[in-house]
């Protein structure tokens, strides 16, 4: 019998209805440039309600547009926001829903990471999250047929998330993606000058030198950023902005980076 995680945060992150998300996707995707760099091997992109982040998200989502026939699964990575957990949390579902439609998970893929001892299943990591979800419809957007390796990351050090991306990294069929914001509810000034200095470590893979309070998704940019470093992968900043930039007020504001590894 299958099983599907269906939305939590549709209606509420990005619209529930079908066609009023395709049209707000199509809007962010048409006003985004083509970096003449091509698609990119890894990307990380933000994980707020559309209106805010969907900007800079569909930043780095429209280079994947030329690589749409060939990349064929997805590796997705984001930060646990709910449930405290040690290591990385794989789900038990067969699909992962949105109103788009129902993206199948790579069990094979899945299955290659089970004698590693801080990898287990834990769907009550995946059921109310959000950081992998509002993914899923930029995926399904800019790519075509794919499948999904979904992982929500808990307390991990960069190393763990690293030995996860080296079983799953395959060759150009394989996109991973990394879901994080950057600095969280301070002054627009301040905001930019914290952003801009992670923004530069994430540049330089400087893995060491982020803390929790540089970007909410710290855990699996640090081992993405550990594995590009042993891989020769190079970074390029595609948009950094924050909440006081898109749709919000500027007393308190979220910060948002859009980043491509080649």
């Amino acid at each position: 019998m299958t099983s599907t995680r269906h939305p939590a945060v549709a209606g509420s992150f990005y619209p529930a209805d079908a066609a009023e998300l395709h049209r707000m996707l199509q809007g962010f995707l048409a006003v985004a440039p083509t970096d003449p760099l091509g698609p990119p091997k890894a990307i990380i992109a933000p994980h707020a309600g559309y209106v805010y982040s969907g900007p800079v998200a569909a930043s780095v989502y429209a280079q994947l547009r030329a690589a749409a026939d060939r990349i064929s699964r997805v590796v997705l990575l984001g930060p646990s926001h709910r449930v405290a957990f040690r290591g990385i949390a794989a789900s038990s579902a067969d699909y992962f829903a949105t109103p788009l439609g129902s993206v199948p998970l790579d069990r094979a893929a899945l299955d290659t990471l089970s004698d590693l001892p801080f990898v287990h299943i834990l769907d009550q990591a995946h059921g109310q999250e959000h950081s992998l979800e509002v993914h899923l419809p930029f995926l399904q957007e800019v790519l075509k047929c794919f499948s999904l390796v979904p992982l929500v990351a808990g307390d991990a050090p960069p190393e763990q998330i690293a030995a996860v991306l080296e079983r799953l990294w395959g060759g150009e069929e394989t996109l991973i993606v990394v879901s994080s914001d950057l600095s969280h509810y301070h002054s627009y000034t301040e905001a930019q000058h914290m952003d801009s200095a992670t923004s530069a470590a994430i540049a330089q893979l400087r893995y060491q030198d982020l803390d929790y309070q540089d970007a909410c998704g710290r855990v699996p940019v640090s081992g993405l950023l550990y594995a590009a470093q042993r891989r020769g992968l190079r970074c390029k900043v595609l948009d950094l902005r924050n909440s006081g930039d898109t749709a919000g007020p500027r007393d308190q504001v979220v910060g948002y980076g859009a980043y491509a590894f080649h």
